[in-house]
């Protein structure tokens, strides 16, 4: 019985490590950078964005908003599905079944702007 408690208590533990972002630091980062850009009310163009499209240097667009999603590309719990839309608009991939409802939360802490219309 002590066995099978380890066994769960242990599961569990581990499921948070993977489920929490590593690099805590960076969002905390990103975060204020966006309180700032917020204030400023900085406009990208999909021309601007779409410069941004690598691993080491990606931006996204949901909703009309843009994301600099670089420090998280290497978390990504879904490895490069993340890149598949780097530089261009990712909402419908962003709303799609896989994500948990928690990433609604998370992708703020990497806004930097609005898409110019």
């Amino acid at each position: 019985m002590v066995i099978i408690a380890v066994a769960v208590l242990l599961g569990i533990l581990g499921a948070l490590l993977l489920l929490l972002p590593r690099n805590r630091k960076s969002g905390r980062l990103e975060k204020v950078q966006s309180n700032s850009s917020a204030q400023g009310s900085k406009s990208y163009t999909k021309v601007d964005v779409a410069l941004h499209n690598k691993r080491t240097d990606c931006w996204i667009i949901i909703k009309d908003k843009v994301y600099d999603v670089t420090s998280y590309v290497e978390e990504h719990p879904g490895g490069d599905a993340i890149l598949t839309h780097a530089g261009d608009d990712s909402t419908e991939g962003f709303f799609g079944p896989q994500h948990a409802t928690r990433v609604f939360d998370m992708i703020e802490d990497f806004y930097i702007g609005d898409l110019k219309q």
